[in-house]
């Protein structure tokens, strides 16, 4: 598979050892945390939390020292929430070939100091 040419990573990072288990593959749960929230922060301008996941799956393990490319996009702009579909690739350093290493959608809300929903900005 090849990722998406047109698009930029929103991270991409080396999966270090720290971010692993014991089998030295990452966490599940530290791969998708490397999602959607720097795109809806930076859309925002506000903390944006995340509210719900949907249609998460792992495709293919993400071992220590792979290079992880994360993208993604808007699907949905509401008052104050912002849905984002990710897809995580995965590449061996040493090897050119990509896989397709985890997809899902995320709905985060922008959040103010108090924790309180803030409007949004509408998409361009």
């Amino acid at each position: 598979m090849i990722e998406p040419a047109r698009k930029i990573p929103a991270i991409r990072t080396i999966v270090m050892p720290t971010e692993g288990n014991p089998y030295g593959v990452a966490f599940g749960g530290w791969l998708m945390a490397q999602a959607g929230g720097a795109l809806a922060a930076q859309h925002s301008q506000h903390q944006s939390v995340v509210v719900g996941a949907n249609d998460v799956r792992f495709g293919h393990p993400v071992e220590i020292g792979d290079e992880l490319s994360v993208y993604a996009e808007f699907s949905k702009i509401g008052r104050s929430s912002m849905t984002v579909q990710v897809n995580a690739f995965r590449r061996d350093r040493h090897e050119d070939e990509v896989t397709e290493a985890a997809s899902g959608v995320y709905t985060f809300v922008a959040v103010d100091q108090d924790g309180k929903p803030v409007q949004v900005p509408a998409l361009d």
